[in-house]
């Protein structure tokens, strides 16, 4: 499982660059047997204008020009929908040939433990990508019998890392005479002053991911990697009423109550929460740093900027969501060429200077220079070892608990302790199920 130094060669993977990849195309395209033109089914959630969204675009008009009467058939779905649909469609002949999924034990490795996506070891170890992504980037990719990450064969492949930080509008911290805060007292007296001022500080969402992610970084603020490794690899026993969750159960609905979340965002989508901070109506958005590309793309109005967490040596973050290869493709040798394809250079230094965090870019065709502060907060959160994957992976079906959960805290409709006890059973029950 995760080592410690894993994060650290996480870190030393994107600024050392990457060693030179095989060629793209495996050589081995098989034509369809009725002689008809092969198409590539392709999936993903990233929006058009997002980093990953436009490194994924130029990377199709590669494949398609490096695979004559190949066609690729892409299809947008959204995270939620794949989130909640993959093993049921997965397991149909609505099948995609490669697609995008979230990484983990619940997601990436239920699929893998339940046969519904391809062993990609041996691909991993001819493209080389396993030297692409050594150390910490590997811990997402691989899966072990119980469908546990860290160990076992490949199954997917990451190819951009991910962390949540504290993105701000800079004209209006200026506007309320607010400086970014490096303490976590400096943070709630910042919130404070916006709230004085009628201003609801932090752009959130209940309906999805956002507002959970909040509730973890307070946790992390009080944990320490011995409780994060207990939480996600089953390294010991997690006391869901210890200090880490209860503290970040009181302080969410506190700081509901205080007015730094709006009570009414527990309906809202992440959409809802990210266009709000675009529009400038939010000072705050703690997210990640799949908006940034975005952000930099859509925001003309002000100036905004980000910062780590502050009070807190842990993050959310890791290796970015895999592509699959789901069992029953019928082009396995097209996905894996597609895939080859997001790793190499050129696409990896686009995806960079869109506002990504690239895994095997050459540093020094990262020119934008809000790319480069973005990557320089990803290298110094790894190489303090502060990434603490996400709150859902643990255990299949983790996530809409959490979103529950966190709902509640949010509307106020049950306590903390009831929350806590809420999250607590299906993780208890799934530790169970794999015999921990």
């Amino acid at each position: 499982m995760r080592k410690s130094r894993g994060a650290v060669r996480l870190a030393a993977a994107l600024t050392a660059g990457a060693l030179a990849l095989a060629a793209c195309g495996s050589g081995d395209d098989k034509p369809a047997a009725s002689g008809e033109p092969r198409v590539l089914k392709l999936w993903h959630y990233e929006t058009a204008d997002s980093a990953m969204g436009k490194a994924w675009a130029e990377a199709i008009r590669k494949f398609e020009a490096s695979h004559p009467g190949v066609t690729v058939k892409f299809e947008e779905k959204g995270f939620e929908q794949i989130q909640k649909t993959a093993s049921m469609v997965l397991n149909s002949d609505e099948a995609p040939d490669v697609m995008e999924y979230n990484k983990g034990n619940a997601t990436a490795g239920l699929l893998s433990k339940q046969g519904l996506i391809a062993d990609l070891s041996e691909e991993a170890t001819r493209r080389g990508w396993d030297k692409l992504l050594p150390g910490g980037l590997q811990v997402t990719a691989k899966y072990d019998e119980r469908g546990v990450m860290g160990s076992g064969k490949w199954y997917g492949v990451p190819n951009y890392g991910e962390f949540v930080m504290v993105y701000y509008n800079k004209d209006l911290f200026d506007k309320h005479g607010v400086k970014v805060p490096t303490t976590f007292d400096e943070l709630t007296a910042a919130l404070d002053t916006f709230v004085k001022a009628k201003v609801t500080p932090i752009a959130s969402a209940g309906a999805e991911y956002p507002a959970q992610q909040i509730f973890y970084q307070l946790a992390l603020t009080k944990a320490q990697r011995p409780w994060v490794d207990a939480l996600q690899s089953y390294k010991g026993k997690v006391d869901f009423h210890g200090p880490e969750f209860s503290y970040a159960a009181q302080t969410m609905a506190d700081w509901v109550k205080k007015g730094y979340i709006a009570k009414d965002s527990g309906g809202m989508k992440a959409e809802d929460m990210g266009v709000g901070f675009m529009k400038g109506e939010y000072p705050i958005m703690i997210s990640g740093s799949w908006w940034y590309g975005r952000l930099a793309s859509e925001i003309k109005n002000f100036e905004w900027g980000h910062f780590l967490f502050p009070g807190a040596t842990l993050s959310p973050g890791s290796s970015g969501n895999v592509w699959v290869v789901p069992e029953k493709s019928e082009n396995k040798d097209l996905a894996y060429d597609f895939i080859d394809i997001t790793m190499s250079k050129e696409i990896q230094n686009l995806l960079g200077n869109s506002g990504g965090v690239p895994v095997a870019a050459d540093p020094a065709a990262i020119t934008d220079p809000r790319s480069k502060e973005l990557i320089e907060s990803f290298n110094k959160l790894t190489s303090a070892d502060g990434l603490a994957f996400y709150p859902d992976w643990p255990a299949p079906g983790y996530y809409d608990v959490l979103v529950a959960g966190v709902q509640n805290l949010v509307n106020g409709s049950k306590t903390p302790d009831q929350v806590l006890d809420e999250i607590a059973g299906p993780y208890e029950d799934n530790l169970a199920d794999i015999g921990g």
